[in-house]
This record gives C-alpha cells, structure tokens and sequence, in this order.
C-alpha cells in the first residue's frame, strides 16, 4: 500500500533529480547530463533515475519540461492579462520566446529536435499561449490568413530564427535578424500590409470564422460547414 507519505516522498526525490539535472545541462551542456553525474549531483543510487524516470532520455525529457513549463507558465499569465494592441503583444511574445531561447541552447535544441513522436504537453502549452495571441489579431480583423497558417508560421519562423542564432558564435550573430524576421511574417499575414488585391475579403472572413462558434440559430453541423468553407475561401484562393 503507498500512502501519502510515501508518494511525497518520491516527489521530493523525483524534484530534486531534475533540479540537479537542470544545473548540468546549464552549466555543462547536455552531454554531461549522464545517469552517474546526475545522481551523485542528487544524492541518491542511479537506479532511482531508472525507477522514476525508466532511462536517460526519460530524464531528459523531465528535465525539458520542467524548464519549459516554467517558461510556459510565465508566458500564459502575460497572455491572460495582456491588453491594447494586439501586435504589440505579439511582439512582446517573440521577444520573450527568442529570448528564452538563446539564454537556454543546450535545452532548446533538445526540444527542437525532438524527433518526429508527439511534442511535450509544455511545448502544447506554448503553442495554446501563441493561438490566444493568433486569436487576438484575428478577432480585431487584421489577418489576411486563417489563424491556423498564421500560428504555424509564427511557430516555425521563431524556431528557424533560434537554432539559425544559436548556430552562430554569440558575437558573430546578427542582431536585428529576429526582428527582420518578424516583420516578414508580419508582412505577409497581417491585413494592414496588403498584398493581394483582396485582402480586405480575407480580413472580413478571417475576423468572421472568430464569431462563428457564437452565431445563433445554428446547429454544431452548420457551424462545422460553415467553417469548412471559409477555411477554404482562405487557404485555396485560386479556386475562387
């Protein structure tokens, strides 16, 4: 029988592995993160990592998440609370995000390059901070794209811009790539900046699809088609 104690116990065993975990990798770098090195940082038998966390890569994955869902959890609250210019917000999350980035290479490129298995529920975590922010410009008519393409272009353009970055030498690195690299999605997702003849119609179907799930007199299947077509409208404007 396991009782309170005992699962608190672990917990405190478990927290403190990853902490001593979190300084190696910092200060050492991923490759000193090894089962010797990290138990005798904790203090404990290096079958206890097997037990909680089954190998090293189970390890490493706890080490990413704690770190990133710290990261995450800061992020969220200034996500919850921001106000006023939606851009503006934006901006402020690139920043912070780029930031956390380079100040963390070893752990980033870990989550980076994750492989091709299911992403960490922190990196899930961000995505969802990212899509309130996506959902914010869509809601105040200054996307040109759906929000799904916008998201994933943010996404993707800040992690390129992190690992571009963080595989140059810091004092050869170009400092105002991060942010010429936000104005270029800017450029192309934002309403304000057209470039197509029509995209004032793709502004008012995208701002649309943000108040569609709050339409009245609908049913759920009318909603889901009407979706359907303005996700086509915006992402297929050659059939028009």
């Amino acid at each position: 029988m396991v009782t309170t104690q005992d699962t608190a116990s672990r917990d405190d065993v478990r927290s403190g592995i990853v902490a001593a975990a979190t300084q190696l990798l910092r200060a050492k770098g991923a490759n000193a993160v090894t089962t010797r090195a990290v138990a005798q940082a904790a203090g404990v038998q290096a079958p206890t990592i097997y037990r909680l966390f089954g190998d090293k890569d189970g390890l490493i994955d706890a080490v990413a998440e704690h770190v990133m869902a710290t990261y995450v959890s800061g992020k969220s609250v200034a996500a919850d609370v921001a106000a006023g210019d939606p851009v503006a917000d934006l901006r402020a999350g690139w920043r912070t995000h780029v930031d956390f980035g380079l100040a963390n290479p070893e752990l980033y490129a870990l989550i980076a390059t994750r492989g091709s298995g299911a992403p960490s529920p922190a990196t899930v975590a961000g995505l969802d901070v990212l899509r309130r922010r996506v959902r914010r410009l869509a809601a105040a008519g200054l996307l040109r794209v759906d929000e799904q393409r916008a998201l994933l272009m943010i996404h993707s353009a800040g992690n390129g811009t992190i690992l571009t970055l963080l595989g140059v030498p810091p004092e050869q690195r170009d400092p105002g790539l991060s942010e010429a690299m936000l104005d270029a999605v800017l450029t192309s997702i934002l309403a304000t900046t057209p470039a197509t003849p029509d995209t004032a119609t793709n502004a008012v179907a995208v701002t649309f699809a943000t108040v569609l799930p709050d339409l009245p007199g609908l049913t759920d299947a009318e909603r889901a088609l009407m979706a359907e077509w303005l996700h086509r409208s915006l992402t297929r404007p050659q059939d028009r």
